[in-house]
């Protein structure tokens, strides 16, 4: 089935979605890789405050290009998911519940996303040029310092991807 999500998510939108679902994306999508994600947790770890709210929003796994010029981004194409595997279930466990990469995820991250509610959605790899087409606006958010590794907020249209894990636990992955 092919469903729509909006950005910011509210209530039951990730629970609707199903393993398997075509998903297009709109709206606010953060960046954030696993430099992003250690800094996340220490910042979780030390009751510090944390650069965006995790509640309605989802983070994209991306390997950024630099923009040529007349765009906002080069290509945006997904990067492999696992990295981020030994930060994911604290961070869903604070509520960080929507994740978009490429490739499987670890059983732990799996059980957090079926306990917590979440989901995680397969972004097509090789497809850079594409999603930088459904990038409308980039802004730096936190940690500069990390150049392509920095916290990164998009404005997304037609941000295609699929439903690779959905709220139950249930996967295609």
């Amino acid at each position: 089935m092919k469903r729509i999500l909006s950005l910011p998510y509210h209530g039951r939108d990730l629970e609707d979605l199903r393993a398997g679902d075509e998903v297009v994306i709109f709206g606010t999508l953060y960046v954030g890789r696993d430099q992003v994600h250690k800094r996340l947790k220490a910042l979780i770890d030390s009751k510090g405050k944390l650069p965006f709210l995790f509640e309605g929003n989802g983070i994209y796994y991306m390997g950024p290009s630099p923009a040529p010029e007349g765009y906002v981004i080069g290509a945006a194409g997904p990067t492999t998911s696992q990295r981020m595997d030994p930060f994911s279930p604290l961070l869903i466990a604070n509520g960080l519940k929507l994740m978009v990469g490429k490739g499987p995820r670890s059983n732990e991250v799996k059980a957090a996303i079926k306990s917590y509610k979440g989901a995680y959605l397969q972004a097509f790899g090789g497809c850079g040029a594409l999603y930088s087409n459904a990038i409308k606006k980039v802004e730096m958010v936190a940690f500069p310092e990390l150049g392509p590794e920095a916290l990164l907020r998009l404005e997304i249209e037609d941000f295609p991807a699929i439903c690779a894990i959905d709220s139950r636990g249930d996967a295609i992955i």
